[in-house]
């Protein structure tokens, strides 16, 4: 049967990605494509290719719909298993169906599958128990050579980082294991908008006053407690009032505006500033029926504000939205890519989607995607180069006014080193292996292997190492041992010695010296701070302490030292470098 639709290019290349890699390996794999990129259409089309039974999974029944559709159109049947959708077939070579409908009829599964689809699917979690986890351990038990595929505009969740692996343009994005293995197909957001196969976005900065969130407190991933936020826009009524007039006054020439809200109570009070007739509000507590009601009126355009709290990121679908404005507090990238993107879809006579940020989020709707907590409000993605493969890293970090990185928070190199010629040792599963370069790391005291900084035991000898924490709270027991938290160091050179101060941030002070001219003790000095020079990026050995001098503002102190009394001085023992720990470090508050 000849397809209705003609594949775009890069779906005709995600579609070819798949198929390669299933033919070499079982192992899972995800296709990152950018809202509105038809995900369904590559979807229709993998499952038009088959020849034996696909199960297609995804969260919410509008999205099973929408890809039953597309399947349909082809003049091929598939099969609906949803709840919500009053249909339970699976009896067809194609079945379309939602994970809460499945994990809760599991012994209708029971038939051999040869892959699983799953749509959105960053909302897998690595826990064995979730209900994706469970499906996917029951189908294996039928079939072991199962092949799971995924499809996402964005690849991360904020309480795990990527859902991926290995990256098919040579990187790792974890050393932890992920939902899935591989990513074996990626298109940029930049490339669909600048090709026309979306549209523009439109990212005017907010004309009014702005919610400042930047007081309240982050959880462990960048979230914030909605009790604090409410709190916080409690004392800011006016503020809301002021920016909903003002999205008000820009959507005089707009055809549908989506506000998204900070949470239920904020919902309520920005919908009461909204014309009660052109206006819906949808909560995660609106009944489904009525939900179902008011989002067809704003798609028919019989509403122009569509007001939501987190309900309406994913699987909708509206391409007459040409306003979004963002009134509610983010670190993932991820999430404020999904809410943008809700105006990004392709309409008869729409130019662009204006785009209004009223919480000062302060995220690169292009930039990369860090898959990392961000470490501080100031923060932002910086290349950093590996010294060993060259692999230019992506982390978290801070820029001069040059545009040169002056901080990073990389641990390890992400780039993966292919085989040489002749060479069979390509680690695991054939894969080639993860440059083993550290920005930073914890020198195992038995074989001075390096290894990541929360490592317990080394990689090479699988010895224990000393925890820091065990090591400061032992020193700070003993009465002859001093400990300081580091604020920074000043160097002194006296013929061959070069002599180091660490400051206390109290004004204590210890010191050491190194002589130049003895090898033994250049070398401990060349792998303490030569090794870690300009955050690990430009690791030097230095032979002469003019050197040393000349690149000092490079040189990276430690977040404690520790130093035990001898008869008439304190002798330093132990330097503890990249801690991430329980004890407050130097400045913090």
């Amino acid at each position: 049967m000849n397809a209705p639709f003609k594949l775009r290019p890069y779906q005709q290349e995600a579609v070819a990605a798949t198929l390669s890699h299933f033919r070499k390996s079982d192992e899972s794999a995800v296709i990152v494509l950018p809202t509105g990129a038809g995900k369904s259409l590559v979807i229709a089309e993998l499952a038009r290719l088959a020849r034996r039974r696909i199960l297609v999974l995804t969260h919410v029944k509008e999205l099973v719909e929408q890809n039953h559709a597309k399947y349909q159109s082809y003049g091929l049947a598939g099969g609906i298993f949803s709840a919500g959708l009053r249909r339970k077939e699976n009896r067809h070579q194609v079945t379309f169906a939602s994970v809460q409908s499945v994990s809760a009829n599991l012994d209708q599964f029971r038939d051999e599958y040869s892959l699983v689809i799953i749509d959105e699917c960053h909302r897998v979690s690595g826990e064995e128990t979730s209900q994706y986890q469970r499906i996917i351990e029951l189908l294996r038990q039928q079939n072991d050579s199962l092949k799971v595929l995924g499809l996402t505009a964005t690849p991360y969740r904020l309480a795990m980082g990527w859902i991926y692996r290995y990256h098919y343009r040579g990187f790792v994005r974890s050393e932890e294991d992920k939902p899935f293995q591989h990513c074996i197909y990626e298109l940029p957001l930049s490339y669909m908008i600048n090709r026309g196969y979306l549209t523009r976005p439109e990212l005017v900065n907010a004309a009014v006053a702005q919610y400042d969130f930047s007081a309240l407190a982050q959880g462990r991933f960048g979230e914030y407690a909605e009790k604090d936020v409410n709190q916080l826009l409690s004392k800011h009524q006016r503020v809301t009032r002021a920016i909903i007039e003002q999205v008000m006054e820009l959507a005089a020439e707009r055809q549908g505006v989506m506000i998204f809200a900070a949470t239920v109570e904020h919902a309520r009070e920005i919908t009461g500033y909204l014309p009660e007739h052109q206006a819906a509000l949808v909560t995660g507590a609106t009944d489904l029926k009525d939900r179902d009601l008011l989002i067809q009126r704003f798609k028919q355009r019989q509403l122009k504000y569509l007001v939501n709290v987190s309900v309406l990121t994913t699987g909708f679908d509206a391409p007459h939205v040409d306003f979004i404005a963002i009134l509610r507090p983010t670190q993932s990238v991820s999430l404020y890519q999904q809410i943008v993107g809700r105006g990004l879809r392709l309409d008869e006579g729409k130019q662009d989607c204006l785009v209004i940020d009223y919480a000062g989020n302060h995220v690169n709707l292009h930039h990369p995607e860090v898959g990392e907590p961000k470490p501080n409000p100031d923060s932002e993605p910086v290349q950093v180069f590996c010294p060993d493969c060259g692999f230019a890293n992506i982390f978290w970090g801070k820029i001069d006014s040059d545009g040169r990185v002056v901080e990073h928070y990389g641990r390890r190199c992400q780039g993966l080193l292919e085989p040489a010629d002749g060479d069979e040792a390509a680690g695991q599963n054939g894969r080639p292996q993860q440059c083993d370069y550290r920005f930073r790391f914890k020198e195992c005291p038995h074989c001075g292997g390096e290894n990541d900084i929360a490592a317990r035991n080394c990689h090479q000898c699988q010895k224990a190492i000393i925890d820091p924490d065990d090591q400061l709270r032992d020193a700070l027991k003993l009465k002859d041992a001093m400990v300081i938290r580091c604020a920074g160091i000043t160097l002194g050179v006296n013929d061959s010695k070069l002599r180091i101060t660490y400051h206390g941030e109290d004004g204590e002070e210890l010191g050491e010296s190194f002589d130049f001219s003895k090898p033994a003790q250049r070398t401990v000095f060349n792998k303490l701070f030569g090794r870690r020079f300009a955050n690990g990026q430009a690791p030097r050995t230095f032979s002469k302490t003019d050197e040393v001098l000349e690149s000092q503002a490079l040189l990276s102190a430690p977040d404690f030292v520790i130093a035990r009394k001898q008869k008439h001085y304190w002798q330093v023992q132990e330097r503890i470098f990249d801690y991430r720990g329980q004890y407050r470090k130097a400045n913090e508050a």
